[in-house]
């Protein structure tokens, strides 16, 4: 089943981050779709097994852009 989640990310601060996040994202096996948005800085991701949110969330800080809690 997809699921799709949305996470404010404080650190996305211009469009090099948005890339960064889209493509290190995108690249999780399971990931169908990631759209991050500088102006409010959030991230939405689509995916499906096998990624998870946990999975998710621990590469979003890896990369340093982890999601406000």
């Amino acid at each position: 089943m997809m699921t799709t989640v949305t996470y404010r990310i404080p650190n996305i601060s211009c469009k090099h981050c948005v890339h960064a996040i889209k493509m290190e994202v995108g690249e999780l096996p399971g990931v169908q779709a990631v759209d991050a948005d500088v102006d409010s800085r959030t991230a939405t991701i689509t995916f499906d097994a096998p990624a998870s949110e946990v999975q998710i969330k621990a590469l979003l800080a890896e990369i340093n852009y982890p999601p406000a809690s």
